[in-house]
């Protein structure tokens, strides 16, 4: 009896010291991966940009030999639910992963208010996000311990654009306070921490912010605004209203005419403005996370050109020419998860989250060091701007900006 049960502690201690790998969705030689993205809904468009982002690294590392943690090799996979780009859903459908599914590991949704809604529910269960999407910088003012992001904070979007009228004031020989901004934001944390950021820059300059105004939450409509725009004629028109409101906002510019200096708005590429809107577009000022020029490398893509081939021959036919970079970013992201895991050596989720806080990186998204916050700190944002061929020309020095923007109607 007394041997029956010394059998049984050390079956038990045994059963605490490997049971995070045992409860983990790590199946076999599968480890899988779990996220709630928007397959439908008004976020859809993105969505699927990052799901295929996601997609194209996980097989890419599987191709190479997947991952290997005390000595086995493992292949990557990932769970998908469609949130429906519904906050609430994103936050019931990720606590279904972590319970029901039994998913220690996850990758992020699509957009800040989306992130906002399930980070809450990771850090209560201690599992680690590595998320591509969410930028709001109010994420990273919560304390979280498991919630990491690759790409660079919000307030940073737009703000380039100002510094860039800024500039082109003084060549004119003019003050940069006499530049007149108007500006439309959608009510999510994203979008107002893009406004934040072109406020804290435009206030710096003593410009005066001629239009400051919301986007109907649908995004179907800002005719509003660009009625107001027409009658105040502003140096600057911000926008930023995810891919609906971009391509909103590309078509009624068209409709109604509207000559602005200087247009910048966010979610360019994943709208297809310059597809859509050739005439409009033409000179539109365009954030990005990444360019395919970066001089940045990996051992699994190669360089930046390197990943936009590689994903253009994966979904040529939804990507004929320009490639959106939250899929960029959503790649970097899996990239994070493969080299953790390695330098983790474990399934346990506090040894992999400090591994993942540890990451120091080089990719071909750019580089990779995240603060005791979560947020990268070692990449910046990009401008640039669309051409009258509909091409993307990345903007380095106010030299490199064509203004004021002519538009072909």
């Amino acid at each position: 009896m007394r041997n029956f049960k010394l059998s049984i502690a050390l079956l038990s201690g045994l059963f605490l010291t490997f049971s995070p790998i045992a409860f983990a969705k790590v199946t076999g030689n599968t480890i899988t991966l779990g996220s709630a993205i928007s397959l439908t809904g008004k976020y859809s468009t993105n969505g699927l940009h990052t799901q295929r982002g996601y997609d194209l690294a996980v097989d890419r590392i599987n191709s190479m030999g997947g991952v290997t943690v005390g000595g086995k090799k493992y292949k990557l996979a990932v769970k998908y639910y469609d949130d429906e780009s519904t906050p609430a859903r994103a936050a019931q459908l990720v606590e279904r992963l972590i319970l029901q599914d039994k998913i220690e590991f996850m990758l992020g949704p699509y957009g800040s208010g989306l992130t906002k809604a399930v980070a809450p529910v990771s850090e209560k269960f201690g599992v680690p996000m590595v998320e591509a999407e969410g930028a709001s910088r109010s994420l990273f003012t919560q304390g979280y311990k498991y919630l990491f992001a690759v790409l660079s904070t919000s307030e940073q979007y737009l703000a380039p654009a100002i510094e860039l009228a800024a500039a082109k004031a003084k060549a004119a020989g003019k003050s940069p306070s006499s530049v007149k901004v108007a500006m439309a934001f959608e009510n999510d944390p994203f979008s107002l921490d893009v406004r934040a950021g072109v406020v804290d820059a435009a206030s710096k300059y003593g410009m005066k912010i001629v239009i400051d105004d919301k986007l109907p939450a649908d995004l179907a409509d800002m005719s509003t605004t660009l009625t107001k725009t027409k009658a105040i004629k502003p140096d600057v028109l911000i926008v930023s209203g995810h891919s609906k409101g971009a391509a909103t906002a590309a078509r009624q510019i068209t409709e109604m005419k509207i000559q602005v200096p200087m247009v910048a708005m966010t979610h360019c590429e994943a709208a297809k403005v310059q597809e859509k809107f050739p005439n409009a577009a033409n000179g539109f000022l365009c954030p990005t996370q990444w360019v395919e020029t970066s001089p940045n490398k990996d051992k699994y893509f190669g360089s930046a050109a390197d990943w936009n081939s590689a994903f253009k021959a994966a979904y040529s036919k939804h990507y004929p020419t320009t490639v959106p970079y939250q899929s960029a970013q959503a790649s970097a992201a899996v990239l994070v998860w493969k080299e953790s895991f390695e330098a983790a050596n474990s399934f346990d989720k506090v040894k992999v989250r400090d591994a993942i806080a540890a990451t120091e990186m080089e990719t071909f998204y750019g580089n990779i060091k995240f603060s005791e916050n979560g947020n990268n700190i070692a990449k910046p944002m990009f401008m640039r701007q669309i051409n009258a061929s509909a091409k993307y020309k990345a903007v380095i020095t106010p030299d490199d900006l064509t203004h004021p923007r002519k538009a072909s109607y």
